[in-house]
């Protein structure tokens, strides 16, 4: 099953993309990662080729992780520049959307649910499972994605099946 793993931090090659293909092999999925920031300037200019072509990667997955690290309570602004050239409630229907986002501390948990799975829902996506949320310093040892992907995996996958059934 293909996915794509927006990236929505400024960094290249951050824990937020390290943590997003995490997701990705722990669910089994064929993932390609999309940096949002490489888009650069492009996002600010409606029809500019390199932001539509992304679109069209993301739109041809079954699977869209979106991924951003928490700054003040919520997603950045680069992955809401890149989320805003999506048509809204069709630009990612049919695709199953996971909201995952990574933050300094426990107070921002709540994030992923409360600022980004909405405005992918917006869009059209399915979202069957609670969004992820992981501290940035402890991500990849915690346990946190074993817990979520025991939880939620089947749920997911079933989800993306059948969606790319219809």
């Amino acid at each position: 099953m293909k996915a794509v793993a927006l990236v929505g931090n400024p960094k290249p090659a951050s824990r937020t993309r390290d943590a997003a293909e995490r997701l990705a092999t722990a669910l089994g999925l064929d993932c390609e990662v999309l940096e949002v920031a490489e888009l650069g300037a492009g996002l600010l200019t409606w029809g500019d080729p390199a932001p539509a072509a992304a679109v069209e990667r993301v739109r041809s997955a079954q699977v869209v992780i979106a991924a951003s690290p928490t700054y003040k309570g919520t997603y950045t602004g680069l992955l809401k520049l890149f989320l805003d050239q999506f048509p809204t409630a069709t630009g990612l229907a049919g695709r199953v959307a996971l909201p995952l986002m990574l933050g300094a501390g426990p107070t921002h948990a709540l994030a992923p649910e409360l600022t980004l799975k909405p405005v992918l829902v917006e869009l059209g996506a399915t979202c069957p499972a609670q969004g992820l949320y992981q501290l940035d310093s402890s991500y990849a040892t915690d346990g946190s994605l074993d817990r979520w992907t025991e939880r939620w995996g089947r749920t997911v996958l079933d989800t993306a099946r059948a969606e790319a059934g219809r």
